[in-house]
Formats: structure tokens, C-alpha cells, sequence
């Protein structure tokens, strides 16, 4: 795309000419997320919900967790989605021995100059993929607490600054699944989304059969992904838009009412957080922007409370015998909680 917005960092090889102001920054951004959908799916086919929602993370500087069994895609629909924002990328394969060091980086003493020098872990990318997150303890998880908190790693005393578009997207299987480690709760706080990728469709694991199982020469996503669509400076410059984004009294009040009712509901030991409330709504506004909207409505906020809440919610032993699941918790209080008009 030929589109763009103004950064404040110009000159960035991956940026593209900022567009006229004649188009309101919504209805560009509409037309991003709707093009990121298309390109996504000549490779990763039916996960368009989960394509807008990542994009709706990366423009208010959210993280993302995916759940979904092996072989939904969950890893190749990262490494397309960075390739088409144009983001370094690194991945990290989460192992039972994985240690922390091996996430933020380690000192090394160098005897030519009597001093230890940080070398940078491969946390110090733009999108970082840390694939199959709860394969490793608590212990090497935690390494990326800080880095998604502050965007900084402390090594020796000392702080070294993340990317401003650092993102970690997060990929873990079922607890179910033979060792497995729960995430703490304080790290899964700092994820924005929790995402479930479930198996396609009939016609769209048809399209996968085609696509994948027919030999190639070359790289899968030769002739499929030669364009970036946008970059750092397109990201920032969508972040801005989306503080514009109007979030009415009622629209507020009416997500203020959903988390409220997630601390008085029978089935949940420990509701949202205040914090979660806000990510929801800040969430909603950055949705409103995929839609070509300048202002929140409460389907956005309707759509996005799933996931911006069910890894925030604890259920009660009582729940957990009849088998309800979160998302049906969730789905019984958005129902009964009043739409505003």
C-alpha cells in the first residue's frame, strides 16, 4: 500500500511516504487492517478475527497469547504477520531447560579491556514469537515480565531499552497437553489478549490441503508475501489515531459495568482488574479505527471483552466440576448487562 502516517522519526528504511490528511486516519486505518486480512490469508487461511485483533495489539502496544492445539498455524500466522508489517522478527522455542539468560542476554568478560560487555539476548527484536510459552517453568517465563511491562531489560545494574514497537506474541497448548506449566498470574496479566485459534473450517482447511500440500520449488511464501504493507513508522503513527478515537460517557460506563460484574459473579473467585478495564476499552478504540469508525460502539467493546478478559478471570472449584468455561461465564454476564443506546 502506497498509504501511510506521519512519524516523528523520519527517515526510517521502513517507512513509507506519509499519506494527505485529506482521508481521516480511521478510514486509513480500515483499509490497513483490511488488506493485512487479505494478504494473511494467501497463507495462513481462516484466522481473519485473530489477524484484526493482533493488529488491534500492536496499535495500543499490546501483547498477545495465542492458545490452540499443535498444527492451527499458530507460529507460520506470526512469521507472516511480521514479514508484512516489516518487523525484526526472532522466535524463541520455549524448552523445559530454557534458562533466562537465554531470553534477555548474559555479560561476558572481555580480557582485552578487563570489563564485562551485556550481549544482547534475542528479546532485543521488534516482534518476538516465544513459541510454546508454557513448555518452560515459571522461572525462565518470568525473564520476560520486565520486557513487557517497561520495554526495558536490567542486566548488572544497568537498563537497556526495547524497541517502542516491541511486542511479544506468546503461543502455548492446552493445559491439558502433557508438560505443560501454568503461566503465572502476574505474567498473564501483561498480555493484552488472550486469542484462541481454533481448527478452520471445512472450505478453509480445503484451501490449506491445496495450498501447502502441493510441491514447491522454493520458499513457501515466495510470490505470496513480496510487499511490506507498513512498518515502525505506519504503527506509531496509527497509535496516535487511535488516541483520537472518541470513547463516549455511556460506552465507558457500559465496559466499567462489565468488569464490575466479573468480581460478583458466582463462578469467579477474582474478577478484572481496574487495569483490565482500561486495556478494554483502549482496545475498543484501536478496533473502532479496523472498522473506518472515529468513535467506540458497544459491539466493540462486546467484541473484544473475550479477549481481553477470560486470562484475567479465576473460576471457582464449583464452576470447574460443571465444566464451565470462561468464555460461557463471560458470555452470561455481557448478556445481561444493559447496552447503552
Amino acid at each position: 500500500m502506497n498509504e501511510g502516517f506521519e512519524s516523528d522519526a523520519p527517515g526510517q528504511p521502513d517507512e513509507q511516504p506519509a499519506a494527505s490528511h485529506a482521508e481521516p486516519p480511521e478510514l486509513r486505518i480500515g483499509k490497513f487492517a483490511n488488506v493485512l486480512e487479505t494478504h494473511v490469508d494467501r497463507v495462513v487461511k481462516g484466522q481473519p478475527g485473530v489477524v484484526r485483533h493482533i493488529l488491534v495489539a500492536l496499535m495500543v502496544g499490546g501483547h498477545v497469547l495465542l492458545e490452540g492445539n499443535p498444527g492451527t498455524a499458530k507460529t507460520l500466522l506470526v512469521r507472516t504477520l511480521s514479514k508484512l508489517c516489516a518487523l525484526e522478527f526472532r522466535r524463541i522455542q520455549f524448552t523445559p531447560d530454557l534458562m533466562p539468560s537465554d531470553i534477555t542476554g548474559t555479560s561476558i568478560f572481555r580480557p582485552d579491556s578487563a570489563a564485562f560487555e551485556f550481549r544482547r539476548g534475542p528479546v532485543f527484536t521488534q516482534m518476538l514469537l516465544a513459541d510454546e510459552i508454557n513448555r518452560a517453568p515459571a522461572r525462565t517465563q518470568a525473564a520476560l515480565l520486565q520486557a513487557m511491562q517497561e520495554r526495558i531489560v536490567t542486566a548488572d545494574g544497568h537498563d537497556h531499552e526495547l524497541s517502542e514497537v516491541f511486542t511479544v506474541i506468546a503461543t502455548q497448548n492446552p493445559l491439558e497437553n502433557e508438560g505443560t506449566y501454568p503461566l503465572p498470574e502476574a505474567e498473564l496479566d501483561r498480555f493484552l489478549f488472550k486469542l484462541m485459534v481454533d481448527y478452520p473450517a471445512e472450505q478453509d482447511e480445503l484451501a490449506i490441503f491445496q495450498l501447502h500440500g502441493a510441491p514447491k520449488t522454493g520458499d513457501e511464501f515466495s510470490g505470496l508475501l513480496k510487499e511490506h504493507l507498513f512498518g515502525t513508522g505506519e504503527i506509531m503513527g496509527m497509535r496516535r489515531a487511535v488516541y483520537r478515537v472518541e470513547v463516549r460517557p455511556e460506552i465507558a460506563n457500559y465496559a466499567l459495568q462489565i468488569v464490575r460484574a466479573t468480581r460478583e459473579h458466582p463462578f469467579l473467585r477474582a474478577g478484572a482488574s481496574t487495569r483490565a478495564g482500561v486495556m478494554l476499552l483502549r482496545a475498543s478504540r484501536a478496533l473502532a479505527a479496523t472498522y473506518g469508525r472515529n468513535f467506540v460502539v458497544p459491539d466493540d467493546v462486546r467484541e473484544l471483552a473475550p479477549a481481553a478478559l477470560r486470562h484475567r478471570l479465576y473460576r471457582t472449584a464449583a464452576a470447574e466440576l460443571e465444566g464451565t468455561s470462561t468464555d460461557q461465564i463471560l458470555d452470561d454476564i455481557v448478556r445481561r448487562i444493559p447496552v447503552p443506546r
